[in-house]
């Protein structure tokens, strides 16, 4: 994985950004439902590498 602390914890923002931005910009309709789960996703990714750092 990612050995290096400073390019993980970036990593790990980029990807916890990108998730609350995808689960805010979700619509409510059938393709909302796939953007909110690939938001929380991409949160819980992040959440895992900051804590590995």
């Amino acid at each position: 994985m990612l050995k290096k602390r400073r390019l993980r914890r970036v990593t790990a923002l980029l990807l916890v950004g990108l998730g609350g931005l995808l689960m805010y910009l979700a619509p409510g309709d059938g393709a909302g439902v796939v953007l909110l789960a690939s938001g929380i996703i991409l949160e819980l990714a992040g959440i895992v590498l900051e804590r590995k750092a």
